[in-house]
């Protein structure tokens, strides 16, 4: 038998997603894009920014696991690398009042760790964010609205993800939302 620990943290994985290009191309497949997570898969600017003003008491980022490791076949494709190259992987939980609100992971390909990049591997338990908006290299492409297919309850079931892009390079965000960031939500 699991321990709590053992189940929440089980609940805490990023499931397989299905990606679309517009949240109306997602909302045709899954209305739940248009009630209390529209706000979220929608948000401009730093994500992050958006999560600590939620919040009553604190916000921090809890890093999951991250390392060199081979990005899935369609993010690879996504990215424009290629499929076996390894990339630095980061999943963190972003966590509001001491609660994960989102689960985010980001595929870094190997070109985006030279000179100033090299930042990326050392981030720990700071915000990617903070990094992204305050460098004048990286620009936001647009969003993508993920439909995922979860596994246990209490998984993501709605994501968004969007390529940065800088330095002749992209790396790839991306955001899965946890039902305890609509229960909380007061948007």
């Amino acid at each position: 038998m699991l321990s709590r620990d053992s189940d929440i943290d089980s609940r805490l994985t990023i499931p397989p997603t299905d990606w679309y290009q517009s949240l109306t191309a997602a909302g045709l497949r899954n209305p739940k894009v248009h009630g209390p997570a529209r706000y979220w898969l929608q948000v401009e600017g730093s994500f992050t920014r958006a999560l600590q003003k939620q919040c009553s008491r604190s916000f921090h980022v809890e890093v999951r696991r991250e390392g060199f490791a081979t990005p899935t076949q369609e993010e690879a494709r996504h990215l424009g690398i290629p499929h076996r190259q390894f990339a630095w992987i980061r999943e963190v939980s972003l966590c509001g009042d001491n609660q994960p609100w989102v689960l985010a992971r980001t595929v870094i390909p190997l070109n985006c760790l030279e000179g100033e990049g090299r930042r990326l591997l050392h981030l720990g338990n700071r915000p990617l964010g903070a990094y992204l908006f305050t460098s004048p290299h990286w620009r936001r492409g647009p969003l993508e609205t993920g439909l995922c297919n979860p596994a246990l309850p209490g998984q993501p079931e709605l994501a968004r993800r969007s390529l940065f892009s800088g330095h002749n390079s992209s790396l790839l965000v991306g955001e899965y939302l946890l039902p305890a960031l609509f229960q909380r939500s007061t948007l």
